[in-house]
């Protein structure tokens, strides 16, 4: 029998991954012709990107390294504002540069070598800096991330649309998002295990990250992407919300579904015990967030290409559900045993990662072609916002312990399913 040749490869491959069945409606004849390879090229370029996020993770990774160099607190404790916000906020103002792009991937393509330079950045100064100095240059370095990354998430989902029909879109992205895990998942049991506990392993853990963004920026410029009309998109302004009660209400569901984000910090406060701070109870927390990813990132894929609007009201269930399970678990004095926090957190973090798949396919699927950099510029500016709010409420809340603050959370997560009952079906929209 004479073999396959690369092309017929390629096809099968996709339609394995995606399910696909015959050219997509919603691409054109030539971006159809190279849909199939476009889709690995997506798929293979996140799964780095992705492995590169989990390495240089602030919360977890950075904020040990701030520590292990002598840094004072303030700035491990500013690290996930600078770059949750930074990776946000920015949006609005790039949109507009990246829809008069002909061929958007460029703009990817620098975010995400941008993003390598400046991981490269952060070693450097964690080899030749300590105490407060190490802590500003990295915090600056971390800001510059965030601005790229940012560049990153503006053009994503108008290039996906571009290159990947509707209903196959979520397939590609949950599978980077299963796939990277696995690098994530042996780099937790580095973590968990002890072999990893000197500091040049961290340090060489986000050289690697550094790499893995140059690899991934080379990969996507090999996208074949049709071009646009240059200066032919819509401006990024906050007119898109006008008279569009579809993209409000998609806004507040994700609004209220970043309880999902914010809380796991506060189940870590709960487990509470001496070693909570260690690099070893650091890598539980990544190896619950990467096993998450690896067994729910495809199948939440797969389900919001089917319906991205029943997506969000699940995670919405169990993401509350898992909230609870954590306030009930601390009730009954469990929370500090082996189990109880990181099983909680394991349901949370499936939760989460629906979330990501569910948002992101939904926004896609109803965005007009001409405007899908707009409209997640818009939303990611107003979660922005949200998410700077959420997390000043949470602290507030906090003075009045952990419990209550998750209980916020929770009803958030409900409040969340209610409001996307509303949501018409993505392709009804």
């Amino acid at each position: 029998m004479a073999p396959k040749d690369p092309q017929t490869l390629t096809q099968h491959a996709f339609e394995t991954i995606s399910g696909a069945e015959g050219p997509a409606d919603t691409l054109d004849g030539a971006a159809q012709n190279a849909e199939a390879a476009n889709g690995l090229r997506h798929a293979a370029s996140l799964s780095m990107t992705k492995v590169a996020d989990g390495l240089i993770d602030p919360k977890l990774v950075l904020s040990w390294l701030l520590t292990s160099l002598g840094a004072p607190a303030v700035y491990a404790g500013a690290l996930v504002p600078i770059r949750e916000a930074g990776a946000l906020l920015p949006q609005i103002a790039l949109a507009g540069w990246v829809q008069n792009m002909a061929r958007r991937k460029w703009a990817w393509v620098i975010g995400s070598a941008g993003q390598g330079i400046c991981a490269a950045l952060i070693v450097f100064w964690a080899l030749t800096l300590e105490g407060a100095t190490a802590g500003l240059a990295i915090c600056a370095s971390l800001g510059g991330l965030a601005l790229f990354r940012s560049i990153c998430s503006v053009s994503y989902k108008d290039i996906l649309g571009k290159t990947v029909g509707q209903a196959r879109r979520g397939s590609v992205t949950g599978l980077a998002g299963s796939v990277s895990s696995i690098g994530v998942i042996l780099f937790a049991l580095l973590l968990i295990s002890g072999l990893a506990q000197d500091r040049g392993a961290v340090i060489l853990a986000i050289g690697l990250a550094a790499i893995l963004w140059g690899v991934g920026a080379l990969v996507f410029s090999t996208l074949d992407e049709q071009p646009s009309e240059a200066n032919g998109g819509i401006a990024a302004s906050f007119s898109v919300l006008k008279d569009n009660p579809v993209l409000w209400r998609f806004i507040i569901v994700r609004g209220l579904l970043v309880s999902t984000a914010l809380a796991p910090p506060y189940f870590v406060i709960l487990g509470g015990g001496e070693e909570a701070g260690a690099l070893g109870g650091l890598g539980a927390l990544v190896l619950a967030s990467a096993l998450a990813s690896l067994l729910s990132s495809y199948v939440w894929g797969r389900l919001s290409d089917q319906s991205s609007r029943r997506v969000l009201m699940l995670t919405g269930v169990v993401g509350a559900a898992a909230i609870l399970l954590a306030v009930v678990l601390a009730v009954a004095d469990l929370a500090q045993t082996i189990w109880a926090m990181p099983l909680a957190l394991f349901v949370l973090m499936i939760a989460y990662h629906g979330v990501r798949q569910g948002r992101s396919t939904y926004l896609v699927d109803v965005s007009p072609d001409d405007q899908r950099s707009a409209y997640a510029a818009v939303a990611n500016t107003v979660i922005g916002v949200l998410l700077l709010v959420a997390g000043i409420a949470g602290g507030g809340a906090a003075l009045f312990g952990p419990k209550v603050v998750l209980v916020l959370f929770a009803v958030m997560a409900v409040a969340a399913v209610a409001v996307a009952y509303g949501l018409p079906e993505a392709d009804e929209a």
